[in-house]
C-alpha cells in the first residue's frame, strides 16, 4: 500500500510560479512511475506530467515548457515545478502513482492517489 501527500499549493498571480511537492511512503518509492493530475472546477480531472521508473517524463501539452517533474528516491518525494503559470492552472492538483511504467497520463492508470492541494492563479 502507498501513502501519498501534497503540499505547496497556493495562490499566486498570473507569470508566478509555485513548486508541489508528493511525499510517499509504504514502498519502494523507485518502482513506481508517479503523476500530476489537477481538476479545474466544473471539470474532469486531467493529466498534467508523469515520471517513470527509470526518470523518463511526459507532459501534457497545455503545460510543457513551463512545469518540470521530478523525484528524489533517497526522500521519497516527487515535486512539479510550475512557472509562467496561466489564470487556466488553477485546479485541484493531485499527485498519483502505479507500480512500473507510466504508460501515459490516463487516470484511471494509477491506483494510488492523495488528498490534493489547491492551485489559484489570479489575472
Amino acid at each position: 500500500q502507498v501513502q501519498l501527500l501534497e503540499s505547496g499549493g497556493g495562490s499566486v498571480q498570473a507569470g508566478g510560479s509555485l513548486r508541489l511537492s508528493c511525499a510517499a511512503s509504504g514502498d519502494t518509492y523507485s518502482r513506481y512511475c508517479w503523476g500530476w493530475f489537477r481538476q479545474p472546477p466544473g471539470k474532469e480531472r486531467e493529466g498534467v506530467a508523469a515520471i517513470d521508473p527509470d526518470g523518463s517524463t511526459t507532459y501534457a501539452d497545455s503545460v510543457k515548457g513551463r512545469f518540470t517533474i521530478s523525484k528524489d528516491n533517497a526522500k521519497n518525494t516527487m515535486y512539479l515545478q510550475m512557472n509562467s503559470l496561466k489564470p487556466e492552472d488553477t485546479a485541484m492538483y493531485y499527485c498519483a502513482a502505479r507500480f512500473g511504467s507510466c504508460l501515459g497520463l490516463m487516470s484511471r492508470w494509477y491506483a494510488y492517489w492523495g488528498q490534493g492541494t489547491q492551485v489559484t492563479v489570479s489575472s
